[in-house]
């Protein structure tokens, strides 16, 4: 399909949402045209048209949070858009994350399968950034500045701590073993600069 293919309204203009491609997070949702199409994929930033100023407008230029597309889709009616995005800072004007921070119907019942990719992603960024930006009284800190052979013993020692969750058959705490362990190898990862996209490529290759 080439751009002229794509269907818009009879203003021109095109749905489009936007989403992080590392979490899966729905981000926001603009509206595109034809020009803006063709700026985002000439740059390879996301490019809209607002509807009330009557322009194009580049996401981030005057913020600074731009977003670098990655991948972009369209449905099987060829009428809408999905812009997966390396998001800098926050999508939302409003200084969220995300614009879609507010809910009607919210389950009760703690985080959703379909949210781990952010779970796991914030929990990079929040060791990536005590070790970027030090702070008194941090546990990360404090393993940052012990170095590698720190790192390795409480992660021996967390992988025992699962093992030993596994065989007393304890699911409760075998929840919260493995959430340990996975926190410290996310602390050896940020510390030798591998990221969870990194190993989702490797991943990948266990699936064959």
């Amino acid at each position: 399909m080439s751009i002229g293919d794509i269907k818009s309204d009879e203003k021109g203009l095109i749905p489009a949402i936007v989403q992080d491609y590392k979490t899966g997070e729905v981000l926001m949702q603009a509206y595109m045209n034809k020009e803006s199409l063709e700026k985002t994929l000439e740059t390879g930033r996301s490019w809209f048209y607002s509807r009330s100023r009557k322009e194009l407008w580049e996401k981030g230029a005057t913020s600074g949070c731009i977003q670098t597309v990655k991948e972009l889709f369209y449905d099987c009616d060829g009428d809408s858009l999905l812009l997966k995005v390396e998001q800098a800072g926050a999508a939302c004007h409003t200084g969220n994350r995300s614009c879609f921070y507010r809910s009607l119907l919210k389950s009760e019942e703690g985080v959703a399968a379909a949210d781990i990719g952010k779970v796991i992603a914030d929990l990079y960024s929040k060791v990536e950034d005590r070790r970027k930006n030090p702070a008194e009284g941090s546990y990360t800190c404090y393993l940052f500045n012990k170095g590698i052979d720190k790192i390795c013993k409480k992660i021996g020692e967390e992988s025992t701590e699962v093992v030993i969750a596994a065989k007393n058959e304890s699911k409760e705490e075998a929840v919260y073993e493995i959430s340990d362990l996975i926190y410290h190898l996310t602390v050896l990862m940020n510390y030798m600069d591998i990221t969870y996209e990194d190993v989702g490529i490797e991943l990948k290759k266990r699936f064959k």
